[in-house]
């Protein structure tokens, strides 16, 4: 599902002005590997990614994007970064703002396949060849594989 109804229900409302929005990524790692996806939308190659639904907790929204995208299911371990996406604008105009927070998780089951099309294809990388992942994703992967326990967060004093 591309874009949530309650988001298109908001923008029914707002039109195209900035909409602010709880986002989760979701690093589903097995042994030394990261899943990733290349998005239908953009070519991009990222880690699972998703809007958290009103009321929903995010590691839920963790756990259930990866089964919508990829068809296969996770453990969230822990947050790993908190972190503000600058401004995104849409082709169609529609400004949003994402409040960003990555999970670190690991991979129960399944063999990842493009469930709902968000994604041309899923495949197991090594996490020590990330070169084609853009800068803002590997930061994401850095992160979650760092084995200190508490989560990152950007800006402050």
């Amino acid at each position: 599902m591309p874009t949530p109804d309650f988001v298109l229900d908001l923008r029914r409302h707002i039109g195209t002005a900035p909409l602010s929005l709880v986002g989760v990524t979701a690093v589903i790692v097995r042994g030394d590997a990261v899943l990733l996806g290349r998005r239908s939308d953009t070519g991009a190659l990222t880690p699972i990614t998703g809007i958290v639904d009103p009321g929903e907790e995010p590691a839920d929204a963790a756990r259930r994007e990866a089964l919508e995208e990829a068809g296969v299911r996770i453990r969230v371990d822990r947050l790993a970064w908190v972190h503000q996406i600058p401004r995104i604008t849409y082709a169609n105009g529609d400004q949003a703002d994402y409040l960003d927070l990555t999970f670190r998780c690991t991979w129960l089951e399944g063999e990842p396949y493009p469930a709902d099309g968000e994604m041309t294809d899923l495949a197991w990388h090594p996490v020590h060849d990330l070169a084609a992942v853009a800068e803002r994703h590997r930061r994401c992967i850095e992160l979650a594989l760092d084995d200190r326990v508490e989560a990152r967060f950007e800006g402050g004093a």
